[in-house]
């Protein structure tokens, strides 16, 4: 997350241990978007310096200590997705608003796949099958990124249950649905930018974005639920269908736990 304050942008890693929410650490000179790992012990996190280049930490415990070490990018960072700790993809955006650049880390280095890319979200199903999105979709097939789908609205965020199922989400209420073939869209019933998604199956997914709006698809039909604020809820994740958390601005930290949506406190 981050937080604004006098000093400038501060990034903030929060951990939960399954009674309470503490702070693990600051980055006084970052905006920090989005993490991913491998294990609870180490894990990988993308944002960016206030007008600036991208930023990547990584964080490992190596049985004694937390050891950090970070990587730039010349782009701003707004996801990360990973096969393993040696197989990662991280997306990002130039702040001119020209192209973009998907990253990728081989255990040793990131390199750039691709330069051009106008990319806000990464999810795949395997190494050899990921997609990216933003400014239309790309899917990478191990070799090559090919830009699959053109003239949707900007797209925010992609999540999928199996190469055959997946989502992407965007401007207007744009929800776009992967067979295994092709891509079509899908009635969402709201015109607010949807700017992530997640579930747990193929009947059991949560999108969320402006104004507060969460919407849960059972398989057939995308139900608005009650969140309880109106702040923009960015992120959305759980551990299953009955515990999933959203966050987003104004410092909206919310959980689900298969009946109601409430407020977290930290």
């Amino acid at each position: 997350g981050v937080r604004r304050s006098a000093e400038g942008w501060n990034g903030q890693i929060q951990h939960y241990d399954g009674r309470r929410w503490s702070r693990v650490t600051n980055d006084a000179t970052a905006f920090l978007t989005r993490v991913w790992g491998p294990s609870a012990t180490d894990y990988f996190i993308v944002g960016f310096a206030l007008y600036n280049d991208g930023k990547i930490l990584r964080r490992s415990f190596d049985g004694s200590r937390w050891n950090t070490t970070t990587s730039l990018a010349g782009v701003e960072l707004f996801d990360i997705w990973g096969n393993s700790a040696s197989d990662v993809f991280a997306v990002g955006t130039r702040r001119t608003g020209q192209g973009g650049a998907i990253l990728h880390y081989d255990g040793s280095s990131w390199v750039t796949q691709n330069d051009t890319a106008n990319v806000r979200g990464v999810w795949g199903s395997s190494g050899t099958a990921v997609f990216a999105v933003g400014s239309g979709i790309w899917q990478f097939d191990g070799s090559i990124w090919r830009h699959q789908v053109r003239g949707t609205p900007y797209l925010f965020g992609v999540w999928g249950s199996s190469p055959s199922d997946a989502f992407a989400v965007g401007g207007s209420g744009t929800i776009m649905h992967f067979d295994g073939n092709e891509w079509r869209s899908q009635p969402s019933g709201t015109s607010v930018n949807l700017l992530d998604v997640w579930g747990t199956s193929a009947n059991d997914v949560f999108a969320v974005g402006s104004g507060g709006t969460i919407l849960h698809y059972d398989g057939s039909t995308w139900i608005p639920q009650v969140s309880g604020t109106q702040a923009a809820l960015l992120g959305v994740w759980g551990s299953s269908g009955s515990d999933v958390y959203a966050v987003g601005y104004e410092g909206a930290f919310l959980h689900y736990n298969g009946t109601g949506w409430r407020a977290v406190s930290l």
